[in-house]
């Protein structure tokens, strides 16, 4: 005969509600965004958006990124040329994720019989985020005596690099660049949301670094 396990139906209602708690309170993308910057205001200027680096000429990968800094340019008031023989801007753009990284982190453990509840990170729906911390994480059993617990996990940097150039003397009028360290390694949800990151308060202060937030987004 086989004995189902369940939880204290008072910790299984905890569980229930923190969970949806969690889903509703999704952590905010967060980015590091430097811009250096002399344009002046826009007034319809046309423009083309090309590679930093040659091997991305033809890809179809680029084209994708290229459409949503296309996108955030318009929005800002500049217009897309139909050809680079008749834009007055360049923007040359430039993205990358990696390599991995490994971090150390410690989180909290049981320390009693039915322990506590408190605010600390947790890991249901996203590594190191904050929220109600459970002092059962690492079950199974229940017991006295449980400490933090250390583990370790990989993370990946990346970056978007977006510069703009006059188109007739190649004088260059912006210089920007959004990175985050995050969990994800997938370039298709990293880059667009790193485009937005650079494009939110633009132009900026010349010569400032500021975080910008995001709402999450599921990759």
């Amino acid at each position: 005969m086989t004995t189902a396990f369940r939880l204290p139906a008072a910790r299984a209602s905890v569980v229930l509600l923190l969970a949806l708690v969690l889903a509703a309170c999704a952590t905010p993308f967060r980015a590091q965004v430097s811009r250096f910057q002399v344009l002046p205001p826009p007034s319809g200027e046309t423009f083309v958006i090309e590679p930093a680096e040659a091997r991305n000429q033809g890809s179809i990968e680029f084209q994708t990124y290229a459409a949503a800094v296309r996108q955030a340019m318009e929005q800002q008031g500049y217009r897309a040329a139909p050809d680079a023989s008749s834009a007055q801007l360049v923007v040359r753009l430039d993205y990358g994720v990696g390599p991995p990284r490994e971090r150390v982190d410690t989180r909290p453990g049981a320390w009693g019989a039915w322990g506590g509840w408190g605010w600390g990170p947790v890991g249901w729906g996203g590594w190191g985020r904050w929220g109600w911390a459970d002092p059962w994480w690492g079950w199974p059993g229940w017991g006295p005596g449980w400490g933090p617990e250390v583990y370790t996990y990989t993370v990946w940097p990346s970056f978007v690099e977006v510069h703009i150039l006059r188109a007739a003397d190649g004088t260059r009028l912006f210089e920007g660049r959004a990175q985050a360290t995050t969990r994800s390694s997938d370039p298709a949800f990293l880059v667009p949301r790193l485009v937005e990151a650079l494009f939110t308060g633009f132009p900026g202060n010349s010569g400032q670094t500021v975080t910008v937030r995001l709402p999450e987004r599921r990759s």
